[in-house]
């Protein structure tokens, strides 16, 4: 923004009276108030170092026709003004990007991940020391944050009860530098979450001295590889989350009978499915592996959502990874790809509280499988707390749905959570900050 700064520090007003560099700086100020409107961080530091410098200048004017020790009490004075001005509120001189964290406000924040600028919004509850910092992590797809007013409802509940929250662009969407990539690596968007952690803990954020994760789907496996990267994360809640391998199969097969097929054809392709990843993974033949999986190559919607299967080379090549009943990346029932190598001893680590919450009518994931899977692993670490709680009438996004399948969840229908889907989430922080 210009403001305006043109060098003339001293000269008289139209009316004749003496025009002091106060006068200049009032006018600048009220020039940046109709600008910015509520200050950010950068109109902040901005607006109180130009009253600074008006403030040092008329100073220094002063100090021509004055004795020494006078002018000794003067420079101390408005050197002293210059510094409270900037840091009078909390604004950091040495970094004009750090949020002025007002309660109960919701502000820009910005930080640095893989050479990208990635922006969000930050919400500062409206108490007098936010208990902890809530970030969280998108599932599947595209991302605005500030059209949507992503989380919402959520955000506002978890502000009630004194958490700050953060949330942000994936790279390529609002405000966030780069390109989208609908598919992009679950550890590039657990790099960014240990990236935002960082910067908001150095801009000491409200709440930053107890950050935890909320996410969903996806975030099933992008929630562990930050916490093993970043050992000061101290809570998770886990939405719809994921075991080590991809859900293709599953959704598809969930949901061919609301897409023009039945429960019974589904059934019986899942059992294709099955036998063609076993002779797959016993290095069988190209033509025994079609053979055994005619009718489900020829379905139409799972081949509209799958694309092309493979062909004889890539078939062969993928076969040479596989022995001894076993294929690299992939696992054992419907040959799935896995995501994370070693993951069942990755969040068998996981030593933080978790809550775990699913909704039954999930048609995306296989929510029977990954409750299975975290009692497994994070039941089993003592130095973990692991709940997990179910909503008969629930999907994927935890709203209230009759079917639960893709069919339903695109048709726009009012979206309304189940009861007690927010009080699980709010009692079991309370309980898990409170108890410390």
């Amino acid at each position: 923004m210009d403001i305006g700064f043109d060098g003339e520090f001293s000269k008289s007003s139209s009316d004749g009276e003496a025009y002091s560099p106060y006068n200049r700086a009032a006018e600048v100020v009220v020039k940046m108030d109709a600008h910015y409107g509520r200050f950010g961080p950068r109109a902040e530091v901005e607006r109180r170092l130009t009253l600074s410098i008006f403030a040092l200048t008329d100073g220094l004017r002063k100090l021509r026709e004055t004795p020494l020790r006078q002018a000794i009490e003067i420079l101390v004075s408005f050197s002293a003004l210059s510094l409270c001005s900037c840091v009078g509120s909390g604004v950091d001189v040495a970094s004009a990007d750090t949020p002025a964290f007002e309660r109960g406000t919701t502000l820009d924040f910005t930080f640095e991940s893989s050479e990208l600028s990635l922006s969000g919004i930050f919400d500062v509850p409206d108490t007098e020391d936010a208990k902890a910092l809530i970030i969280f992590v998108h599932g599947y797809g595209p991302t605005n944050v500030r059209e949507w007013n992503s989380y919402a409802d959520l955000r506002q509940r978890f502000n009630d009860i004194g958490i700050a929250t953060a949330v942000w662009d994936k790279p390529g969407l609002g405000e966030s530098e780069g390109e989208f990539d609908i598919n992009q690596s679950v550890y590039e968007s657990a790099q960014e979450v240990v990236d935002a952690a960082k910067t908001l803990r150095e801009m000491g954020a409200p709440g930053s001295g107890k950050i935890g994760i909320w996410g969903l789907s996806r975030a099933g496996w992008i929630a562990p590889i930050s916490l093993s990267m970043d050992s000061d994360i101290d809570f998770w809640i886990s939405v719809s989350g994921t075991t080590k391998e991809d859900n293709f199969s599953y959704l598809l097969l969930s949901n061919l009978p609301y897409e023009g097929g039945s429960f019974e054809e589904a059934s019986r392709l899942a059992e294709e499915w099955r036998a063609g990843c076993e002779i797959r993974r016993w290095k069988g033949s190209f033509e025994d592996y079609q053979s055994a999986t005619v009718n489900l190559r020829a379905n139409e919607y799972i081949l509209q959502q799958r694309g092309p299967w493979q062909t004889r080379e890539q078939y062969d090549a993928q076969r040479e990874t596989c022995g001894d009943g076993s294929c690299q990346k992939l696992e054992d029932d419907m040959c799935s790809y896995i995501y994370i190598d070693d993951f069942d001893a990755m969040l068998a680590s996981v030593s933080v509280d978790v809550l775990a919450i699913f909704g039954e009518k999930d048609l995306n994931i296989d929510w029977r499988k990954t409750r299975a899977f975290y009692a497994e692993t994070l039941g089993n670490n003592s130095e973990a707390s692991l709940e997990m709680q179910t909503f008969a009438n629930a999907d994927h996004n935890l709203n209230i749905a009759e079917t639960g399948s893709i069919k339903e969840m695109q048709n726009g229908a009012p979206r309304q959570k189940p009861d007690g889907y927010y009080d699980a989430q709010v009692e079991w922080l309370r309980e898990i900050l409170n108890s410390e």
